[in-house]
């Protein structure tokens, strides 16, 4: 397998763009882990195994648990995330496939609850990131599996 276009090549300055909304996703101020299962449950559900490979590795970095990684997908079904991450992951699958039924008010009144409206506007940029990084690996076939979170490839310089 090898990827179709290596679109950070090919187009430096929209690569450069994307970045930018990373930069500030980073400095937002959300919690760091709550990041990463957004990120996990939009590469899910759009397929993307480069982002998949990409974060399950950053959160397992930043110490999240086997055990929560596995469930992200029937979170729903487990008891492992709290009201707040519940709702994050709520407004993540509701945002990512927002094509199916808009964003409903009750999902909007539910996770107003545990966001301010800066969060929430906040995690919206996280999830349209992610969801347009998906795009970009999906479209061009990144290849999963080379990735190393920050930490590590700095140890090995």
């Amino acid at each position: 397998m090898k990827p179709r276009i290596l679109y950070k090549e090919i187009a430096p300055d929209g690569y450069k763009a994307m970045l930018g909304i990373e930069r500030y996703v980073h400095h937002c101020g959300l919690e760091k882990p709550l990041l990463e299962l957004v990120r996990i449950r939009a590469s899910q559900i759009n397929g993307c195994a480069y982002c998949l490979d990409m974060h399950t590795k950053d959160a397992r970095a930043g110490g999240e648990s086997e055990q929560r990684l596995y469930a992200i997908a029937v979170w729903k079904e487990t008891p492992f995330f709290s009201q707040r991450e519940r709702a994050a992951l709520l407004w993540t699958e509701t945002v990512t496939r927002i094509s199916d039924e808009g964003v409903p008010d009750e999902v909007y009144e539910a996770v107003n609850q545990y966001f301010s409206e800066r969060e929430l506007v906040d995690l919206t940029l996280a999830i349209v990131a992610i969801n347009s990084w998906n795009r970009l690996g999906v479209a061009f076939r990144a290849i999963p599996g080379e990735y190393q979170p920050a930490k590590v490839q700095e140890d090995k310089k």
